[in-house]
């Protein structure tokens, strides 16, 4: 390739600043978790909602609210339990004795960046009321439609390990979400760390030293500027046959639709942003191919039963289609 191809189109030192400010305050609380704070900031970045899921412990709810106290932004918390209603999340119409009409109270849902803890909690009449406002990004009652402020971001986590009192997540439900981010076990090394940063402490928490480095209007402007990066046609062609393979695949039950195939864009698109490119490489879809598609795809009982998981034939897909270079 010539040159002159490599050179900026776009202007990426403010947003590349913000991003190494974030990384920085988060990767001193959320220690040897790098790819995962990365992915937190490309769904921040790719206007996307985000599934974080990890064993009890693991500082999934901790990485939600450090994102969230790095943005000077409204936020709130829903924690799902079993009883959980509708109205109890989006809100409900409140009778004023005073003007004898009905007044809507807006639920926690309204706000630029949503944590909904432990999602697979409430039963699924709760968790359809997010569908209309993670897709549309506005809620329905009593037939009026309130709009959500931009950014409008949710976060949930969920254990996948305990099944006791949890509800699956319905497929199409599990499609609103951009990333699935799954969080593992630290390293020795990186518990050892963990340990040593938590022993020091001397009457304050960690998480109380993070102050917020971007706005609501530089985050609007971050997704712009990530909106209008360039990806060349050969990458696009990647990314569908990436896709269409998950359709054919004899291992999968249920392939991934072409909202996958836009997921995909948008967020190698972030993750070159983040790494201070104008352009996308196919190393940056194979990065974020599997967080988009893990959860989008389902295993044919044959292959679950012997023990592959959906990353494996991910992986596999990856391999047998040539990258373009």
């Amino acid at each position: 390739m010539e040159q002159e191809q490599f050179n900026q189109r776009t202007d990426l030192t403010t947003l590349n600043e913000a991003v190494n400010q974030i990384r920085n305050v988060l990767g001193d609380i959320i220690i040897g978790q790098k790819q995962v704070i990365d992915f937190l900031i490309v769904g921040m970045l790719a206007d996307g909602h985000l599934l974080i899921e990890g064993v009890p412990g693991v500082a999934k709810t901790l990485s939600a609210k450090l994102l969230a106290k790095s943005i000077d932004a409204q936020f709130s918390r829903v924690q799902f339990t079993p009883d959980l209603m509708p109205s109890d999340v989006l809100g409900t119409p409140i009778f004023n004795t005073k003007t004898g009409d009905f007044e809507f109270r807006k639920g926690p849902i309204f706000g630029n960046i949503i944590l909904v803890d432990e999602i697979n909690r409430a039963p699924a009449k709760t968790q359809s009321a997010l569908f209309e406002v993670m897709e549309e990004r506005q809620v329905t009652i009593d037939g009026i439609t309130y709009l959500m402020d931009e950014p409008f971001m949710v976060l949930a986590t969920q254990n996948p390990i305990e099944q006791e009192g949890t509800y699956r997540l319905p497929e199409a439900q599990l499609d609103r979400f951009l990333l699935k981010i799954e969080i593992k076990y630290p390293s020795l090394e990186e518990e050892t760390a963990i340990l040593t940063a938590q022993h020091h402490l001397v009457n304050k928490t960690l998480s109380s030293e993070v102050k917020a480095v971007l706005s609501v209007d530089q985050i609007l402007a971050a997704r712009a500027i990530v909106r209008n990066l360039f990806v060349e046609p050969k990458l696009l062609e990647f990314i569908a046959k990436i896709v269409n393979e998950t359709r054919h695949n004899p291992a999968l039950y249920l392939g991934a639709s072409p909202r996958a195939s836009l997921a995909i864009v948008h967020s190698a698109k972030a993750l070159a942003a983040i790494q201070g490119r104008d352009f996308v490489t196919p190393d940056d879809i194979i990065a974020v191919v599997t967080p988009v598609l893990t959860h989008r795809i389902l295993l044919s009982p044959e292959k679950e039963m012997e023990g592959l998981t959906t990353n494996d034939i991910i992986n596999q897909i990856i391999r047998q289609i040539e990258v373009p270079r």
